[in-house]
């Protein structure tokens, strides 16, 4: 565990100690797992209501200068220079052996693209922009702005208050807008199968949005534990567990992010090991699991076949408080990822049943677009 005193704190940071709010180290950064109301509370609440979460311990970048978006498309498999001006798209970072170096998203934007990546990677993926772009394409670190996420199927009702023109977003479309009277951009997206936004805000008029969020009767303060609950039942990867640098984006059941266009012309990193994975299949896959009883089975759990033998892993897993009962992601070999397959999971020297489910576990809500 980090030492405290080395820990980063976010332009929120005052108001999660106000609120109450169990700090942990996470990423470099002291943030907020859980406040008094609890994980459960706060995971149903963001479900029914609308929850906001400090989510500015994530990289925000932006890409500037003539070609930016076919430079980044040599980095990943995704369409950039396909994407119209208020358009976000979700897409990785690969490597040469077709691995996830991160996800993150992509916003074309009058005069620069606008990225945001994961907190846990965001020093190494700037560091792969920065060496791996043409010198022609500046890499802007955005170290003094914050970002604010509200989800829940009362999010737009809450920001439509305050900004009535945020409602004239569709799903994974951005534009900027004044919010309680601060700049903002927002896009309407998010990382919790549900409706929401997520705000970029410059850190000095952070914390007064935050408040007048909050001030709303359908928001309430989220922590870390019901983020990752929440992402969980939405079958959503979280890298460093459910995706990684030796995991292709077909192992991963995203080959939804890689369109026609790429798929034919190939050239980004890995594009060997991936197209032949399309073409011919990936040895193993990203699966759903529902397990029979209440016990959950926790990320390292091997997994078993009907006949005891090990097939795979649990990369996610936890209770699901909106199923009211465990549920779990993982790999296994293809022979075993059909849905409805029997599985064990071994846990604590006893095998619990499972078999392969549906993702998600609990249906997206996102705005139609």
């Amino acid at each position: 565990m980090s030492d405290a005193s080395n820990l980063l704190t976010t332009a929120l940071h005052a108001l999660h100690v106000e609120l109450g709010a169990r700090l942990v180290p996470f990423a470099g950064y002291e943030m907020p797992v859980q406040y008094p109301a609890g994980i459960l509370t706060e995971h149903r609440h963001t479900r029914a209501a609308a929850g906001l979460f400090d989510v500015s311990h994530m990289g925000q970048v932006r890409l500037v200068g003539a070609g930016a978006d076919s430079a980044l498309e040599a980095l990943v498999p995704g369409d950039v220079q396909g994407l119209a001006t208020g358009a976000v798209r979700y897409t990785l970072f690969t490597n040469d052996g077709g691995g996830i170096l991160d996800d993150l998203m992509v916003t074309r934007r009058d005069g620069d693209l606008f990225l945001v990546v994961n907190a846990s990677n965001k020093v190494a993926d700037i560091a792969h922009l920065m060496a791996s772009l043409p010198s022609g394409i500046a890499v802007e670190v955005l170290g003094d702005r914050a970002l604010l996420a509200l989800q829940g199927p009362q999010a737009a009702a809450v920001l439509g208050r305050l900004a009535p023109d945020v409602l004239s977003l569709g799903f994974m479309q951005a534009a900027a807008f004044v919010v309680a009277g601060a700049d903002c951009w927002i896009s309407r997206s998010g990382y919790t199968g549900e409706d929401g936004f997520e705000i970029s805000v410059a850190n000095a008029n952070a914390e007064g949005l935050a408040r007048r969020l909050l001030a709303e009767p359908e928001v309430a303060p989220i922590g870390l534990g019901a983020r990752d609950s929440l992402r969980l039942e939405a079958g959503l990867c979280l890298h460093g567990h459910d995706i990684d640098e030796g995991t292709t984006p077909i192992e991963a059941s995203l080959a939804w992010t890689i369109p026609a266009r790429r798929r034919a012309e190939g050239g980004f990193p890995g594009a060997t090991r991936i197209l032949a994975q399309l073409a011919e299949g990936p040895p193993r896959r990203r699966v759903g699991i529902a397990l029979d009883g209440r016990a959950p089975a926790r990320e390292g759990t091997e997994i078993l076949d009907a006949a005891g033998s090990p097939v795979g892993i649990v990369t996610s897993g936890g209770f699901a408080p909106s199923l009211d009962k465990p549920v779990a992601m993982g790999y296994v070999a293809t022979a075993a990822a059909t849905l409805g397959t029997p599985l064990g999971l071994s846990v604590r020297g006893k095998v619990l049943p499972a078999q392969v489910a549906r993702l998600p576990f609990h249906a997206h809500r996102y705005a139609k677009s």
